[in-house]
């Protein structure tokens, strides 16, 4: 059933590019992924941290290489992600004039790059995944792009090669400092041995910091993020759905499921600097954020802000601080997915994402301004939808960090300052919906050929999930948990 979760989305883009109609082929692949995952959910069990429906092909006895395959709740929760998001992207791509089949292509091999990387087992296949869905993104960005989209292609290549470049060297030296008899590239053996008390305090330390920088440079960790806004605002929406919503949450997995787990001393002894960088992407990237004068790097400038929150819940490393962490993931994955879905439509209707250009726009399209309201009150944390509940859970983890200590500890004066971002962020997301959706209609909008209508059933799924997650959060930390029960050996010390 894995194998196959890969594999439908890799065997559709060379049915795509084979001369199939690219975009009925690519829904039909989307939608049978979707009901896919659903089954999938229905059939896990979950009731423990064993991983699930595990499947391994030999690839190198010496190396002891092989493909395996996986699933927990967590990497169960990524995968859900992963399906709607598609599914979304796909819907919002609409008809493309240059190139659709290669278009529709790299899509879903950024699907299938994100699926393999959350359901790998090995640290090999792991890391490949996620190097084969960035050659997508570039061609994604230097072809179908806008604006400076050139610059953004190849700045978003060397960026994130460097970052994989670093991770790949801390991914090595975890697998050196195992000793030879235990050594492996199996997430699960690296698990045993760390328990076992394997792996050296120093050399976590020194792994740790490559992890970090390694994984760091691919979610935008301040001060490493300046790649990120001008990359989505350069990317066609659906690539920035994609991008945004579903690959960036690579660098926070692999924080989960290796680094925290593997690497506990390490953790500790980096977590004063986390601490410090993740204040810099929740305060000052989210200063930087109210001073965008575009719709579009609005957004990208704001999901940077939002990982900061989930570093704060990594950072935590207890289970509600970690779980919080978790389901924020898949939260920020919903909104900000729909919310370039909707500035994609408004670009498409108007050809300005400048928002001293826009304005009224409720008016010719209600629906995309009650869409991009309900996913405006997500983002800010509004009680209801996920993003409320899982930062409240990153909020008390954090908080509770050192609350035995007769003193404030720096985790809760973290939380503290870290509160201000939710501040921060209802002020430039309301200030864009009353910019964009408000005031007078403008003389040259009104006058603008009307665009295609927007796609419902995504968006009724983005909602209704986002919905779900935020009312009955506790069905979803009990997936979660089991999973981050390793990562949290922090908080007992």
């Amino acid at each position: 059933m894995l194998l196959f979760l890969i594999l439908c989305p890799i065997v559709a883009a060379i049915v795509i590019l084979a001369g199939a109609p690219a975009r009925i082929t690519a829904m039909c692949a989307a939608t049978i992924e979707l009901l896919a995952v659903i089954v999938l959910l229905v059939l896990f069990v979950g009731s423990s941290r064993n991983f699930e429906f595990v499947s391994s092909l030999p690839i190198n006895s010496d190396w002891r290489l092989n493909f395996t395959l996986g699933v927990d709740g967590l990497s169960l929760l990524m995968v859900m992600l992963t399906a709607l998001v598609l599914f979304a992207a796909i819907w919002f791509a609409g008809t493309i004039a240059n190139r659709p089949n290669a278009f529709y292509a790299c899509l879903l091999l950024i699907a299938a790059g994100a699926l393999g990387a959350f359901l790998s087992l090995d640290l090999f296949f792991f890391y490949a995944f996620h190097e084969l869905a960035l050659i997508p993104t570039f061609l994604l960005i230097g072809i179908w792009g806008s604006g400076n989209r050139y610059a953004a292609a190849w700045k978003i290549t060397i960026y994130l090669a460097t970052g994989s470049f670093i991770l790949l060297l801390g991914l090595i030296l975890l697998y050196r400092s195992v000793p030879e008899a235990a050594r492996t590239l199996d997430i699960r053996g690296l698990q045993t041995a760390a328990r076992a008390g394997a792996i050296a305090s120093g050399a976590q330390n020194n792994i740790f910091i490559l992890l970090l920088i390694g994984f760091g440079i691919l979610i935008s960790l301040f001060p490493f993020h300046s790649w990120a806004p001008e990359a989505y605002a350069s990317a066609p929406a659906p690539a920035a759905m994609l991008h945004a919503g579903v690959l960036k949450k690579f660098g926070l997995y692999g924080l989960l499921r290796v680094a925290l787990p593997l690497l506990p001393d390490g953790a500790q002894h980096w977590s004063t600097l986390l601490i410090v960088l993740l204040l810099g992407n929740i305060i000052y990237v989210g200063l930087v954020t109210i001073a965008q004068k575009r719709l579009d790097w609005l957004l990208g400038y704001s999901s940077v802000m939002h990982m900061g929150y989930v570093f704060l819940g990594l950072a935590a490393t207890n289970v509600i601080g970690t779980a919080g962490a978790a389901i924020l993931m898949f939260a920020h994955g919903l909104s900000i997915a729909l919310l370039f879905g909707i500035a994609g439509e408004v670009r498409r209707r108007t050809g300005t994402l400048v928002l001293g250009e826009l304005g009224g726009l409720a008016k010719v399209m209600p629906f995309a301004g009650l869409v991009f309201g309900i996913a405006t009150f997500a983002a800010i944390g509004l009680p209801g939808f996920a993003n409320f509940s899982a930062e409240i859970m990153v909020f008390f983890g954090a908080f509770s960090r050192g609350a035995d200590m007769q003193r404030f500890h720096m985790f809760q004066i973290a939380t503290l300052l870290a509160l201000w971002g939710v501040v921060i962020s209802a002020v430039y997301m309301l200030r864009a919906y009353r910019a964009v959706f408000m005031g007078p209609l403008r003389a040259t909008i009104a006058q603008s050929p009307l665009a295609t209508p927007i796609p419902r059933l995504p968006v009724v799924l983005l909602v209704g999930f986002s919905l779900w997650v935020g009312f009955f959060p506790q069905r979803f930390v009990k997936l979660v948990a089991p999973s981050l029960k390793p990562a949290a050996t922090l908080a007992q010390k």
